[in-house]
């Protein structure tokens, strides 16, 4: 089978860098895991969304809080969840000093929409939909597009001025052998929201469905794409 991100870049996929696709291209049945830990060489928020961002806190989708060289992990499992969906998780933990932050996030393959959808926290309340690119590093780029809020029968289209636009870029760095990320969030209205930078390693693990841990899948799974 493969991974979201295969089907996702078709083709493309086989020019990420070799590191790259490691990361990207397993799926539940090669009973892999992906388990980084690095640190944040910066973090930076915008402090007018502080009170948004708090909010966010609660369920683990952004933090209004910044900082220098913060330890931080990132954890990817491949499992199907309920509704039978190719996932991935991205659950990325931030050690500051008195407290950790969680932007937490699971992904899905969606036919019908013919890209991944990105659930953000750990309730999946929010569905963003993604564009997968390739970098001219061999890297993946990953911007975020429209947004969409679910929660019990509400659901709506969430409006541009009132959302982030995010750009992830992920690469495997050869001279430093370590793998390097950077995190963008803007807002049409008042520009850059959120942001860090970071350097990593990656271990590759044996795992499967049954041995996840507690507190990597969310707290609920939302069917509506």
């Amino acid at each position: 089978m493969r991974s979201i991100y295969e089907q996702a870049l078709g083709a493309d996929f086989a020019k990420l860098h070799p590191r790259i696709q490691q990361r990207f291209g397993f799926s539940s049945q090669d009973r892999t895991a992906s388990i980084g830990s690095g640190v944040m060489h910066h973090i930076w928020y915008n402090k007018l969304v502080a009170l948004p961002l708090f909010f966010g806190t609660l369920r683990h989708i952004m933090f209004p809080k910044g900082g220098t060289n913060i330890p931080f992990s990132i954890e990817n499992f491949a499992y199907k969840d309920h509704y039978g969906r190719e996932t991935v998780t991205w659950i990325r933990k931030f050690q500051f000093t008195h407290c950790v932050r969680h932007f937490d996030a699971t992904m899905v393959y969606s036919g019908e929409r013919d890209r991944i959808v990105d659930y953000l926290g750990n309730q999946q309340h929010l569905a963003v939909d993604l564009e997968i690119s390739v970098s001219e590093n061999g890297g993946i780029k990953i911007c975020s597009g429209e947004q969409r809020f679910y929660e019990g029968w509400l659901q709506f289209k969430c409006p541009n001025a009132l959302t982030g636009k995010a750009e992830v870029n992920e690469w495997y760095d050869d001279q430093e052998s370590c793998y390097k990320i950077t995190v963008e969030v803007r807002n049409p209205i008042i520009g850059r929201v959120f942001r860090y930078v970071g350097s990593f390693q990656a271990a590759f693990i044996t795992t499967d469905s049954e041995s996840i841990p507690i507190g990597i899948r969310p707290l609920r799974e939302e069917k509506r794409e």
